[in-house]
Parts: C-alpha cells; sequence; structure tokens
C-alpha cells in the first residue's frame, strides 16, 4: 500500500512538471499572473518532494542509531527533504539521534547529539525561549509538542518543525521524550513565493481595472454623446440629400482594456458634415488620451473648413509630435448635401463601403500611409457621388468579410433607418471572432 502512495505522488510529481511548463509557455517571466502560477507549482512540487520522502522513510522503517564514528553520507542540497527523529532519555541522559537528523543541524555524528540543554544554543536567539516553552510543557505537563523555530546552519538559517511526546513510565512521570524534525524552510519560501505573487497578481488586477475605467469613462466622454440615429443637416436642403446617421462602440470580446478607437458624426457651419473613423495602436488610458487628442483635432479643422486630405496630414504631423508617440489609422469624409457629394481621404484604413441597390462595394482608394508612420507625408483626396438611398458604413477594422457583405447589402435594401443597419452589423460581428474593440458608423443618403 506505501508503495503504491509513493508511485501515485510519482505521478503527481510528473503532472507538476508538465502544468509548469505549460504555465511558462502561456505567460512571460514578468506577468504577474504567470508568477503566482510558477510559485503555486513549485510550493506544490516541493510539498509532493516532501510527502515521498515521508512515504519512503514509512516504508523503510525506522532508522539505525548512528555510531558516534560514523562517517555521514555527503549531504543533500539545502531542503532536500531534511528530516529526522530523536530521543532524549531522562533517566540515563542517553541522546539518540537519527543520521538525518545530523545532516539537518549541520553537526558530524563525532560531536555528538545535542542535549535538550544545548538544544536552543543552535537556535536563532528570538526562538530559543519558545523552543525551551515546548519542552517545559512536554516533559512538566505532558503535552505533546508541535511548533517551528528556526535553526542557525551553516548553509543559511532554516526553519525546523518539531513533533514530539513525553514517554512515561509505569508511574506516569515523564521517563523520555522523542521528536521528529523536520525542515521546512523551503516549504515556507514557497508559500511566501504564492502569497507575494498573489497579492502582486491582486494588485496589477486593480490598477488594470481602475486603468480600464478610466480610458472607458475618457473614451465616453469624447465620442459622440447621441445614443440615438443623429439626422444632420437639419432642415438643409431636399429631402433626398439629408444624412440619417448611427453609430456604435463595440468592445473587445475578451473583456480587455479599450483601445484608441474613435468615430464621429458632426455637423459643419458651412452646411457639411463630418464623417469619421479611425483607431491608433495600444491600449488603455494612453492610447484612450492619444484618441481623445487626435479627435479634438479632427472636429477643430473640419469645424474651420479644412478638407479631409490636408486634415490627415495634419494629424501625422500630431502624431509625429506627439509626446506619447504612435501609430494610427482613420478615414475622414466631408458630405456636401447639396450635390450629394463624398470627398474624403485615408490613412491605412479601410475604405468606406458603399451598399447601393443590393450589393456593396469598397469605395476606390486614394494614396495614404498610417498616421506617425512617416513624416510629412501626404493624403491624396477622392470624390464619390452618392444616390438617395444608398448606404455608407465606415468601420474600424477589416472583420467585415465578403459572404458577411452581401448579406448585410440584402438587409440594408430593406433597412427604413440607419439605425436599424447599425443593429444588423452588430449582430453580424457578434457571430465573428474579434479580439479588439471596434466602431461602427452608418450615413444613410436620403430620409
Amino acid at each position: 500500500m506505501v508503495d503504491e502512495l509513493i508511485s501515485q505522488t510519482r505521478r503527481l510529481r510528473g503532472g507538476i512538471d508538465a502544468v509548469r511548463r505549460v504555465t511558462a509557455g502561456s505567460h512571460g517571466p514578468e506577468d504577474p499572473l504567470g508568477r503566482w502560477q510558477r510559485a503555486l507549482c513549485d510550493l506544490a512540487a516541493h510539498q509532493l518532494d516532501d510527502l515521498g520522502a515521508r512515504l519512503g522513510q514509512l516504508r523503510d522503517g525506522p532508522p539505525l542509531p548512528v555510531a558516534p564514528d560514523h562517517v555521514p553520507a555527503p549531504r543533500p542540497a539545502p531542503g532536500a527533504g531534511r528530516g529526522g527523529s530523536a530521543e532524549w532519555n531522562l533517566l540515563t541522559d542517553e541522546v539518540t539521534w537519527s543520521d538525518e537528523l545530523f545532516r539537518l543541524f549541520g553537526r558530524s555524528p563525532r560531536d555528538g547529539a545535542l542535549t535538550l540543554d544545548e538544544l536552543p544554543s543552535c537556535l536563532v536567539e528570538e526562538d530559543r525561549e519558545l523552543l525551551a516553552a515546548l519542552v517545559t510543557d512536554c516533559l512538566v505537563d505532558g503535552k505533546p509538542i508541535d511548533g517551528e523555530f528556526r535553526l542557525v546552519h551553516p548553509d543559511g538559517p532554516r526553519t525546523v518543525h518539531m513533533r514530539g511526546e513525553p514517554v512515561l513510565d509505569d508511574d506516569g512521570c515523564t521517563a523520555a521524550m522523542w521528536a521528529v524534525l523536520r525542515d521546512v524552510t523551503e516549504l515556507h519560501r514557497g508559500r511566501d513565493a504564492v502569497i507575494a505573487s498573489g497579492d502582486s497578481l491582486h494588485h496589477h488586477r486593480r490598477l488594470a481595472r481602475a486603468e480600464q475605467q478610466l480610458a472607458a469613462g475618457l473614451q465616453e466622454a469624447v465620442l459622440p454623446p447621441w445614443q440615438g440615429p443623429l439626422r444632420v443637416p437639419r432642415d438643409a436642403g431636399p429631402a433626398d440629400t439629408a444624412l440619417d446617421v448611427a453609430g456604435h462602440y463595440l468592445p473587445a470580446a475578451d473583456g480587455a482594456a479599450v483601445g484608441g478607437n474613435w468615430f464621429d458624426a458632426l455637423p459643419l457651419p458651412d452646411g457639411m458634415t463630418l464623417l469619421g473613423a479611425g483607431g491608433l495602436t495600444g491600449r488603455g488610458v494612453a492610447a484612450a488620451s492619444t484618441m481623445a487628442v487626435l479627435l479634438g483635432a479632427v472636429r477643430g479643422m473640419a469645424m474651420t473648413g479644412t478638407e479631409p486630405g490636408p486634415l490627415l496630414g495634419c494629424l501625422n504631423q500630431l502624431l509625429d509630435t506627439s509626446a506619447q508617440p504612435a501609430l494610427g489609422s482613420a478615414v475622414c469624409c466631408r458630405y456636401d448635401p447639396r450635390t450629394r457629394t463624398l470627398a474624403w481621404a485615408q490613412a491605412g484604413h479601410p475604405a468606406p463601403l458603399l451598399f447601393r441597390g443590393g450589393t456593396a462595394r469598397p469605395l476606390p482608394r486614394p494614396d495614404g500611409v498610417l498616421l506617425g508612420a512617416i513624416t510629412d507625408a501626404r493624403y491624396e483626396q477622392a470624390e464619390e457621388r452618392l444616390l438617395p438611398g444608398d448606404v455608407l458604413l465606415l468601420h474600424t477594422d477589416a472583420c467585415v468579410g465578403s459572404s458577411l457583405l452581401q448579406g448585410l447589402a440584402a438587409r440594408f435594401t430593406t433597412a427604413r433607418s440607419a439605425q436599424e443597419c447599425v443593429r444588423s452589423v452588430l449582430e453580424a460581428w457578434n457571430r465573428q471572432p474579434r479580439q479588439d474593440d471596434a466602431c461602427v458608423l452608418v450615413a444613410r443618403i436620403g430620409s
């Protein structure tokens, strides 16, 4: 039965090693979750090693008494399953230590075993009173010993766990005391490592949650405040030239921190309408704050009448000189309701999708590199004449595939509003794998 327990322990030990290898491959050395998982694996492995050593002692039986001239086997590495037994005979003053106990104390059998009076001298000073109290309770009151103390050792301080009981004579008086002492230094270190790495993980997650809340609040503050569809321009021009606009922000499927994605629709003083979408590299507060600066610049320049191409050139300079360098993509459009003309430019971003007559196609892209990639980059501008009933779709990632486009085209044809179109996009996106957050903006021509 003991052999079977030893075999099970070895199998578990091999399983722990396998788990450690998987954990090491899943998380980097500085990842708080990875450090906590590795600390738990190390602690479990140490406990299994200790259990295996104890079961081996149980199988092999009690050790033989150590002769004074006995030369012990080479010492194992510090903390590698050290443990031993001792008996102190109070009637004859004879002390018997196992070979393992000499190794635990870093002593040679030639030096002899320590008496109960000598034993505290091997402890760190702060723990001597504790051991004296444990021994006194055992000898005088007959209480079992169960306690820990720190041992002065040539390899450095060791923590030792001691369990013992009094041996009574026929009259019920204490005649001897026996004890089993075990080195639990590595066990304590493993537990401390688990606690420390767990505290670090909790701290890291608290900071991550706080940063995520801050980034989400910043994003909510700067993205368009309207929740439903936005009809722009109001009471300007024929009904078949008006824009019905709706947009939506979609968080990442894994609940990760918000990124620097944005969308916007803004009526301009000259009667035109700004439509835009974009995204920045990175996540969290840094990405959200840079996005806020970028979106503010987009709105400010659009209000002054800046055309999409030059506007993207200014955004490129802004990112290039930013204190927090980043790369970004963007598409910027100006819609003129008087002529139903869309002037637009892009910076490394997917082209707007035009849905017309039950079909879908991306607009031909003018040249434009990522924002922040090249100093003094120039952005070409293109124009597209729109028709009543057209639907324009701007989005911040390329998860809209060709098969998905055709399904959306059919639904957009029967949709009665831009909001219905957005709902169709969200339903389609929710069925697609998505590792990042996203934005969608739909503009429908004509009321």
